[in-house]
């Protein structure tokens, strides 16, 4: 089983056991992360897209930080003797997926069960909705004759 997660502005297929290097998350080592912002979830050759993903969820554990990779920073301007050089590494967390869940349906209901639900017992009557003081209409009315003369 798998599934597609996005995390960080990435996506990342995944499966159990895959250990992935997402953007910094803070928290503790050992800690548990949930990602259910799912793409598509595969379960054996079965493939979830849209409302089923509502119920899908990707089980993780942190497993530490570490820095990624040198980016090197060169910047130059010509006949002006400029030039400067700067690096970057970025901060990436360590993620091992666990399980990727693919949650249960709701049992299904009794229809003795719908119809408690669907009759309410004495709902009260709505309140009608207050009236605009005259004066309010009248200045209302008076500004839309007025708009457009000049």
């Amino acid at each position: 089983m798998y599934a597609v997660i996005k995390t960080g502005g990435k996506q990342h297929r995944v499966q159990p056991g895959d250990v992935i290097e997402v953007e910094l998350m803070h928290g503790q080592h050992g800690a548990s992360v949930t990602f259910t912002p799912l793409l598509v979830v595969d379960d054996e050759g079965k493939t979830h897209v849209g409302k089923d993903l509502g119920r899908a969820q990707v089980k993780a554990k942190l497993l530490g930080e570490e820095k990624g990779e040198k980016v090197k920073i060169f910047k130059y301007r010509a006949k002006t003797g400029y030039a400067k050089r700067m690096g970057h590494r970025q901060m990436h967390s360590l993620v091992q997926i666990e399980d990727v869940v693919l949650g249960k349906r709701a049992a299904a209901r009794t229809s003795e069960e719908a119809e408690e639900e669907a009759a309410p017992e004495a709902a009260p009557e709505p309140e009608a909705a207050p009236k605009r003081s005259t004066r309010a209409a009248a200045t209302s009315k008076a500004s839309r004759t007025t708009r457009g003369k000049a």
